[in-house]
């Protein structure tokens, strides 16, 4: 951890600007879940209890660049003021003439969160002048926002250039530990799980745990582009047709550390959009009839995985089974989602890497029984495949 912590600043009267990641689902002007906020409030409390004058800016939705009344974050102000049982100021703008007199009124110990930081186009282009007005706001800047690490933004790398120290939150230390450890220092058997829709998404990924790992499983529908690879049909399953070359590249690779499914559930019926499947048939991998499409592995290929994974000592799972968005077809990943909790209690290490994976882990109530689920899919995926993150590699080194 070569980067300064918040808890390495002192911030007592300081004026401390802090980037968190505030992008959450809201229905009818208030916040749906408030998983996000609650990843903050180590943070968030800590430099409150140390007296610091707390400024918090963030992201909500794609309102590229225009002033979207809906995707205010307003909402976020009032559930965080739940969450902390004290007053939490909003302001409607994130920089300008509005911003810095709502930042002077603020004594030791108060917070104030500033309008959507997407209203402005300058956010992600990374515009020097925008990235300033940000920084100007404050003494201190601290970045607790993994989500967008991955992101050269300008609250997240920009500012950093204007406002030192930067210091990473106790949740990025927290999501950097367990990602770290799992790569550098995972206790074996070291198993990576990937699934998902596309092969194309995790090709970085795969490339860069094969050498590490001891097994690694594929699931999902990125599981066809290698069935196919193999000469195999696979009816109207989703596939890659550019990728088949580089499926056999990969199988060729992994040799026996690459598992995939044996089985899958297979319908002729499937309407995602209506969230419908017809009838499901488990099928092994070499007998899918040329009008049926494989949606979620089947029970010989979740009993293989679950052998595999109530022996191993680090468990990295990114991507879902099947189709877990239809219960009918989310057998698979819930099945995986208890195997994981199973190794857990066992004593592995088990990282959940964001994403949909996080949303099944949720769905399933299994979230209290991993070792870590990590808050940015898109930050743990490039931290996977051994990717700087922008908005760590600007703060301040130790």
């Amino acid at each position: 951890m070569a980067k300064l912590n918040v808890s390495d600043i002192d911030v007592k009267g300081r004026r401390v600007l802090m980037r968190v990641d505030f992008n959450v689902p809201l229905e009818n002007g208030k916040v749906a879940n408030d998983k996000r906020l609650r990843a903050a409030l180590p943070t968030i409390r800590h430099i409150l209890a140390h007296d610091g004058r707390l400024i918090l800016m963030s992201h909500l939705g794609r309102p590229k660049g225009k002033r979207v009344p809906e995707l205010s974050l307003k909402p976020c102000a009032a559930a965080l003021q739940t969450l902390l049982g004290q007053s939490v100021a909003f302001v409607d703008d994130c920089i300008g003439e509005k911003a810095e007199a709502a930042v002077q009124t603020l004594s030791d110990g108060q917070v104030l969160l500033l309008e959507n930081l997407r209203f402005y186009k300058a956010e992600t282009d990374n515009d020097e002048t925008f990235a300033r007005s940000l920084a100007d706001l404050a003494e201190v800047y601290v970045n607790d926002a993994f989500g967008t690490a991955h992101r050269a933004h300008a609250s997240t790398a920009g500012v950093t250039r204007f406002l030192q120290p930067s210091a990473m939150g106790f949740l990025i230390e927290k999501e950097i530990a367990y990602l770290g450890d799992a790569l550098q220092q995972p206790k074996r058997p070291f198993v990576a799980i990937l699934g998902g829709a596309k092969i194309s998404g995790k090709i970085d990924v795969i490339d860069a745990l094969l050498p590490k790992v001891d097994r690694l499983i594929i699931g999902g529908g990125m599981a066809y582009t290698f069935f196919k690879a193999k000469g195999l049909e696979i009816g109207g399953s989703l596939v890659e047709a550019d990728k088949l070359d580089l499926a056999r590249a990969l199988m060729e690779k992994g040799g026996d550390k690459l598992v995939l499914p044996v089985d899958c559930l297979c319908s002729d019926q499937f309407d995602f959009n209506a969230r419908t499947v017809g009838s499901l048939t488990p099928t092994a991998v070499d007998a899918i009839a040329a009008d049926s499409i494989g949606l979620d592995i089947g029970p010989a290929s979740i009993s293989t995985f679950e052998s595999i994974l109530a022996g191993a000592g680090t468990v990295v799972w990114n991507g879902p089974m099947g189709v877990f968005e239809i219960d009918a077809t989310a057998k698979g990943t819930y099945a995986v989602a208890r195997a994981l909790a199973d190794a857990t209690q066992n004593g592995a290490v088990t990282v959940i890497g964001g994403g949909d994976s996080a949303a099944a882990v949720e769905k399933a109530g299994l979230a209290d029984r991993m070792s870590h689920i990590s808050t940015g899919g898109g930050a743990s995926l490039e931290f996977l495949e051994g990717k700087v993150l922008p908005g760590v590699a600007a703060l301040t080194d130790r």
